[in-house]
């Protein structure tokens, strides 16, 4: 029974918890990965026509003739502890066994609940010990740098100007910024609504520069009409359009900051997420509390936003150091 619950598994993830498709889809990558060890083990040297557990089948009617080659309760700890074993002979590395077995974690949760098990195998099993990354931050004087790129006198230069503004303002993500709709968007009372992950909204403050910036890109004169850059606007709900006049993609928000860092000189590994964490980090250095920031991000983990406390005891050390009279001596 474990395809079959596993496809009931990613039904649940997509009709009841609203998980968006790029969550759903990991979460079905790491059960296949369970699915190609139990083949390995179970089945080596029998031909077996075992086809990948898809996660867009999740809604239709479908019978899983492999079902019996995998029997759930026979996956117990001792199975899972030779899954564990066998990432490491594929070389994953220490985060990606992490996600695979939080992601199993998850997935035998759900089989309990659902009474499918009466045991959960992967209770014993400990997640590998990962060093937790500090997000990367920019100086106030880099976010100047990079903000200057833009070209504002064309309306995609503007745009893009008023992208980069509403990040530092907001701390948003990109895939919440290129859902942004124009009801989303309370000019008088400088909010917006924000649709995050999981499909939860919230309501954020913004500035009045940035508020500024998109009330003028709203109502910008070359946004109605087809130039040689761009064509006019296709969607009037969404308030971020591509060149094409539809809304705009993450990828598109992606090729954007790669095109203005080059152009500044700054690091190449600078992404929409860093202005995130920069914002979030020049937060907390002027004073804000975590839990503000954390409503703001839409964290749902306090853990989460604590991260940012790092950041910037790491950048005050720095600019200490390179800026005390001895810092440089020893």
């Amino acid at each position: 029974m474990f395809v079959s619950t596993a496809y009931r598994f990613l039904q649940h993830l997509q009709t009841v918890k609203k998980a968006s498709e790029h969550t759903v889809r990991n979460y079905t990558i790491d059960l296949n990965s369970l699915k190609i060890y139990l083949l390995d083990q179970w089945h080596t040297g029998k031909d077996v026509a075992s086809g990948k557990i898809l996660y867009t089948l999740c809604h239709a009617p479908h019978t899983h003739e492999d079902d019996a080659l995998f029997p759930i309760e026979n996956i117990d700890r001792k199975t899972l502890r030779g899954f564990v074993a066998w990432l490491y002979e594929q070389n994953a590395n220490k985060k990606t066994i992490s996600r695979r077995l939080s992601s199993l974690r998850t997935f035998f949760k759900f089989a309990m609940r659902e009474n499918i098990l009466s045991k959960n195998p992967i209770d014993a099993i400990d997640s590998p010990k990962t060093e937790r990354k500090i997000p990367q931050s920019l100086s106030y004087e880099q976010v100047l740098l990079f903000f200057d790129q833009p070209d504002r006198l064309n309306y995609l230069g503007f745009r893009d100007r008023t992208i980069m503004e509403l990040f530092y303002s907001s701390g948003l993500r990109v895939s919440e910024l290129v859902q942004l709709n124009r009801q989303d968007f309370d000019p008088d009372n400088l909010l917006l609504k924000i649709r995050g992950k999981g499909k939860k909204e919230r309501i954020v403050p913004i500035t009045k520069n940035a508020a500024d910036w998109i009330q003028n890109l709203l109502n910008h004169i070359e946004r109605k009409i087809d130039l040689e850059g761009h064509l006019a606007q296709k969607d009037p709900d969404a308030i971020f359009l591509n060149k094409l006049g539809t809304r705009i993609t993450t990828r598109s928000v992606d090729r954007m900051f790669v095109k203005h860092l080059k152009a500044s000189g700054l690091a190449s590994d600078i992404t929409p997420h860093t202005i995130r964490h920069t914002i979030a980090t020049h937060w907390l250095e002027n004073g804000m509390d975590l839990k503000t920031i954390q409503l703001l991000l839409g964290h749902s983990c306090l853990a989460t936003t604590t991260i940012y406390t790092h950041v910037s005891s790491k950048l005050k050390k720095k600019v200490f150091d390179t800026s005390h009279p001895h810092g440089n001596e020893h």
